[in-house]
């Protein structure tokens, strides 16, 4: 069996195809989507998205919020933005996530703060998205 999969954000569409299994961050921690998974909506957070294609090949993703619905084997996912995996810069990512630290380290006051935080999760979500080593079959 299979899923159709949705992922659509403001300025583009991201992924629109069948796929085999998705991981998907939530608001409550992570949750495996496979063909026949019982219906929900759910709030989605910052991080990775895990897609499993149909030829077993695991591509990644990174949602930065938004919301998902699954029913019927479909699973849609309207996202405030969203990065796929192989367009991040390993490079890139490190730099920023050194960045990312050094302003936190470095943050005076609750907005500042706030921000630094932010920022500093973004980084590393990217990075984990970079980095991450798909199971074996």
């Amino acid at each position: 069996m299979k899923l159709n999969l949705y992922v659509l954000t403001p300025k583009r569409i991201i992924w629109d195809c069948e796929v085999k299994e998705i991981i998907l961050s939530t608001n409550s921690g992570q949750i495996g989507v496979l063909p026949n998974h019982a219906p929900i909506n759910t709030a989605v957070d910052m991080g990775p998205l895990r897609i499993r294609l149909l030829n077993d090949q695991w591509l990644t993703a990174v949602l930065w919020s938004g919301f998902a619905r699954v029913v019927n084997n479909e699973i849609i996912i309207l996202g405030n933005d969203a990065e796929l995996g192989s367009d991040i810069d390993p490079e890139e990512a490190q730099q920023a996530l050194k960045i990312a630290e050094a302003n936190l380290s470095k943050a005076e006051g609750t907005k500042e703060l706030v921000e630094a935080k932010l920022a500093l999760r973004r980084a590393r979500i990217r990075i984990e998205a970079v980095n991450w080593i798909p199971p074996s079959n």
